[in-house]
C-alpha cells in the first residue's frame, strides 16, 4: 500500500509528542551521566527529568534496522547503502553500528586505504571555499544513507580540512514532568563470608538506589523535512529518506523501549498523531515496510554496499574523559 506523504509538503518539520508509561509499576530508571547522575532540571511546571538523551536515542533508532543474528540490515532494507567491515575474514562492524558511522576509525584509520581514498576522491574539490552540500549528500547516500538521517562529522583534515558535517535530520529524546524520587536500596549478599573484604569483592555490600515516578513521560521526535529537501537529491531520494525515518520511529515505539533493566516503557496511546502538521498519523510498520521496498528500488542507482577490510592490530589506548564540542557529531550512548 502506498503511503501518502503529501500532508508533509507544506511544513518544514514533522513533530511528534508520544506519551509513554512504565510497562509495569510506576517507577523507572533514567539515564545517568558521570559526575552528575540523573539529569534533573526545573521548569515553570516543576521538577523535570531527562529520561533518555538525543545521543542515545540516535543509536536506538539506528539499531531498529539491524538484524543482530544475521549481522546485516533487516531483509526489507536490503539495498540501502552502508559499509561493512571485516577483520581476518569475519564480520567486525558496520556503519549502522558505529557511533560516528562513516567517520569510524575502522573505515578511515586502517592500513587498507582503499575506502578512504574512494571517499576522498568523491569529495574532491571541497577543500576550499563553501561546502557543496549537494555533492556531500550525493557521496553520503552512495556509501551510508544513515548519515543523512542521523548526521555525521568527517573530522579528518584530509577530507576538506575536517569541515564536512551534517546535522541530525531525525532527532528524539525522552523527558518526564512532575517527577519525584523513589528511593530504595538493597544488599549484595555474600553467603560464604558476609564480613569479607568488600574492596576485593567479598562481604555483604548495602547500596542505595534512586528511581523516579512521573506525572508524564513524553518521547519527543523531530524530523527536519527542510534539511532532507535541502540535500537536493531528488524526489525519489527525499521519499526514501522520509519513509526510512518514519519506519525507524515506528519500530522504536513498537518494541524497542526497554531502555534499561529498570526502565521498560510502552506507548500510552493507541494512535500516534503528529503535533506538526496537526493530524498526520505515524503509519503502521507493515505499511511502511511495504512502501520502503519500491522506494529503495527507485534509488538503487544512487546507493552501494561497500566492503572494507580492517586487519590492523587492535591496540589498547589510554582512556580519555573528553566530551565532544559538537552535539551533532556525538552519537555515543549514555
Amino acid at each position: 500500500m502506498s503511503i501518502d506523504l503529501s500532508p508533509l509538503a507544506a511544513t518544514s518539520r514533522l513533530l511528534f509528542e508520544i506519551p509513554l508509561r512504565p510497562l509495569q509499576g510506576q517507577r523507572f530508571q533514567p539515564t545517568g551521566f558521570p559526575g552528575l547522575g540523573a539529569a534533573t532540571f526545573q521548569t515553570g511546571q516543576g521538577a523535570c527529568l531527562l529520561v533518555e538523551s538525543a545521543q542515545s536515542m540516535a543509536n536506538r533508532l539506528e539499531l531498529t534496522c539491524w538484524d543482530e543474528a544475521g549481522q546485516d540490515l533487516k531483509p526489507e532494507l536490503k539495498g540501502l547503502s552502508h559499509v561493512r567491515v571485516t577483520r581476518k575474514g569475519a564480520f567486525l562492524t558496520d556503519t549502522t553500528l558505529e557511533a560516528h558511522r562513516i567517520n569510524s576509525p575502522y573505515l578511515l584509520e586502517g592500513k587498507d586505504k582503499s575506502f578512504f581514498n574512494a571517499l576522498k576522491g568523491g569529495l574532491g574539490g571541497l577543500e576550499e571555499g563553501p561546502i557543496d552540500r549537494r555533492r556531500l549528500a550525493e557521496v553520503l547516500i552512495k556509501y551510508d544513507i544513515g548519515a543523512l538521517i542521523h548526521g555525521v562529522f568527517l573530522a579528518k583534515k584530509e577530507l576538506a580540512g575536517g569541515r564536512l558535517r551534517v546535522a541530525r535530520a531525525l532527532s528524539a529524546f525522552i523527558e518526564a514532568d512532575g517527577v519525584r524520587v523513589a528511593a530504595s536500596g538493597g544488599v549484595k549478599n555474600d553467603r560464604v563470608n558476609p564480613s569479607g573484604d568488600t574492596k576485593a569483592g567479598f562481604g555483604n555490600v548495602p547500596f542505595a538506589r534512586d528511581e523516579f515516578t512521573a506525572e508524564r513521560i513524553i518521547l519527543y521526535a523531530n524530523l527536519d523535512l527542510a534539511q532532507i529537501r535541502g540535500y537536493g537529491l531528488g524526489e525519489a531520494a527525499e521519499r526514501l529518506l522520509i519513509l526510512l525515518a518514519l519506519y525507524k520511529q515506528r519500530l522504536l515505539v513498537d518494541g524497542a523501549l526497554r531502555l534499561r533493566t529498570a526502565c521498560d516503557l510502552e506507548v500510552a496511546v493507541e494512535s500516534i498523531i503528529a503535533t506538526r502538521p496537526a493530524g498526520f498519523s505515524l503509519p503502521d510498520a507493515t505499511s511502511l515496510r511495504d512502501a520502503l521496498v519500491p522506494a529503495i528500488a527507485d534509488c538503487q542507482s544512487q546507493m552501494t554496499v561497500t566492503q572494507v577490510v580492517f586487519n590492523d592490530e587492535l591496540k589498547k589506548g589510554k582512556s580519555e574523559d573528553k566530551a565532544s564540542d559538537d552535539d551533532d557529531a556525538e552519537d555515543t550512548g549514555d
